[in-house]
């Protein structure tokens, strides 16, 4: 999936644009409409669905839901409206206006959620339709239609949302606090970012997008979809391992050696030519054990004229995986650090613990310098709760590059990569949401930048890390292990050969 990804107010100004050409605000209704209910016609033969009800709120998004469910009608298809009590939008009246006409059986939302209704049960239909909120939802719902939406999810049957499933957030994918359970959305006009990150995953389900009405110069663009397809460039026959880039690993404190293995693993299998980590000496030989392709320094013995020769020697740097975060941890930080942001002939992944003492010792990071905190360590780093992040993923991590400089990466469903322009990763599972998982893209980084730099754009490292994990979960999310990476990685980079 490609395409740009904007915010609803943008949408929405957009729509007045057109409006003020001498555009119908109720011709776009009915052109949304008709289309929306051409592909569901083509959808339901097939499948012999008869039978809809489509649930229709207060707003324009209900005005969709009453002209679909006009056109279904005089498909033949048995059609039951459940409606709130109407708005004052004239759109909207003479949308139901036009479904009475039809003869669309109509019966109100108050009585399906009333005690006798409840009892008597809604009748069985082969698909229930949402067109009860669009995209200007931004408030928390009441009680009332939290209860509508959760009687809605309670339904049997095909869940088919218009422009975006009712409950959600439109630019920050966090339901409010319940959200319509979507087989599939049609999302009109354009994408929306809470679409795909955040929440958005749980509820959209299978995603279309109507256009519907050309782009104009003044929309401007939120965000970019991840490309799916990235290809890398070719080898060339002559190469050697000092051709594809040496990566070094800088972490493993006494106590926590497994996160560098890691990344170090996952920079070989995404096909760097050498990899070094320098840790704390007692864990040379559980690495050495399992990977004897990987160099070791011991971390303690290096003093600074020592460390700066190391960098000259290598072309990307992993720091921060299990460096810990005591005293020890913290002189090695600053023993490190500072040769880390200003060699700019490096590509550095800063991930874990550096980011913790990124927040202790702020500075501002140059644009060599990759950070990959996950929404805890957001928060540590903008001095507000995991919470918060999640609740505007987007404003996050722009608060974190206009903070701290450098290029981000923000984990999670629909990790958000801001680098010149900011990208929503589409791809991964929620299997990848395991301990490691940090680990192995930040190796991952480094293996790709090391051996392309400019070449690769960070975006397209973390699609092809989430396209390994779903090579992963293949057989089941569910108890997917980090370490078991290698081998998707290494399919993933040669996908293209």
């Amino acid at each position: 999936m490609q395409g740009v990804v904007y915010h609803s107010q943008s949408i929405q100004a957009w729509e007045q644009r057109w409006f003020a050409q001498q555009n119908s605000s109720l011709g776009l209704m009915q052109q949304a409409a008709w289309a929306i209910s051409q592909q569901l016609i083509a959808q339901f033969k097939p499948k012999k669905i008869q039978k809809i009800a489509v649930w229709c709120g207060q707003g324009n998004n209900a005005g969709d839901g009453y002209y679909i469910a006009a056109y279904l009608k005089q498909q033949g298809i048995k059609v039951t409206i459940f409606a709130a009590e109407l708005g004052q939008s004239a759109d909207l009246r003479q949308a139901a206006a036009y479904a009475q006409k039809q003869q669309v059986d109509i019966q109100s939302l108050d009585y399906v959620l009333s005690e006798k209704a409840v009892h008597q049960e809604i009748p069985t239909f082969d698909c229930h339709i949402d067109a009860l909120f669009g995209i200007g939802l931004n408030r928390e719902l009441d009680q009332h239609w939290q209860d509508i939406i959760q009687l809605f999810n309670a339904q049997t049957g095909l869940k088919i949302s218009i422009d975006v499933p009712s409950g959600l957030q439109a630019n920050t994918g966090q339901a409010l606090p319940v959200a319509v359970q979507a087989d599939q959305t049609f999302t009109i006009l354009g994408y929306k970012a809470g679409l795909f990150t955040g929440q958005g995953k749980q509820y959209v389900g299978k995603l279309h997008l109507l256009r519907l009405i050309p782009t104009d110069t003044e929309l401007k663009s939120l965000a970019y979809l991840s490309p799916e397809k990235v290809i890398l460039p070719k080898r060339q026959a002559f190469g050697h391992k000092g051709s594809y880039g040496h990566v070094l690993v800088v972490g493993g404190h006494a106590d926590m050696g497994g996160a560098v293995i890691m990344s170090a693993e996952a920079a070989f299998h995404a096909g760097a030519g050498k990899v070094s980590i320098v840790c704390h000496a007692k864990h040379h030989q559980a690495i050495l054990a399992r990977s004897p392709n990987i160099m070791v320094r011991d971390i303690n013995s290096l003093d600074q004229e020592e460390i700066e020769q190391l960098l000259k020697q290598v072309d990307a740097v992993c720091f921060g995986m299990g460096l810990g975060r005591d005293q020890w941890a913290e002189h090695i930080y600053q023993q490190w650090f500072e040769l880390l942001n200003q060699n700019s002939h490096l590509e550095v992944v800063l991930d874990a613990d550096g980011l913790w003492f990124l927040a202790k010792y702020p500075q501002q990071l140059n644009n060599h310098v990759y950070a990959t905190p996950h929404s805890g360590e957001a928060a540590t780093l903008l001095g507000c709760s995991a919470k918060e992040i999640e609740q505007d993923r987007i404003a996050a991590i722009q608060q974190l590059q206009q903070k701290c400089g450098g290029q981000w990466v923000l984990k999670g469903a629909g990790s958000l990569i801001l680098e010149k322009e900011l990208f929503i990763c589409t791809q991964g599972n929620a299997g990848m949401g395991t301990g490691g998982m940090g680990d192995v893209l930040a190796g991952m980084i480094a293996s790709l930048k090391a051996q392309f730099h400019q070449q690769i754009a960070l975006h397209e490292i973390v699609t092809l890390h989430a396209q390994a994990g779903d090579l992963l979960a293949e057989n089941g999310i569910r108890g997917l292990q980090a370490h078991d990476m290698g081998k998707m990685i290494y399919q993933v980079v040669n996908q293209n050969d």
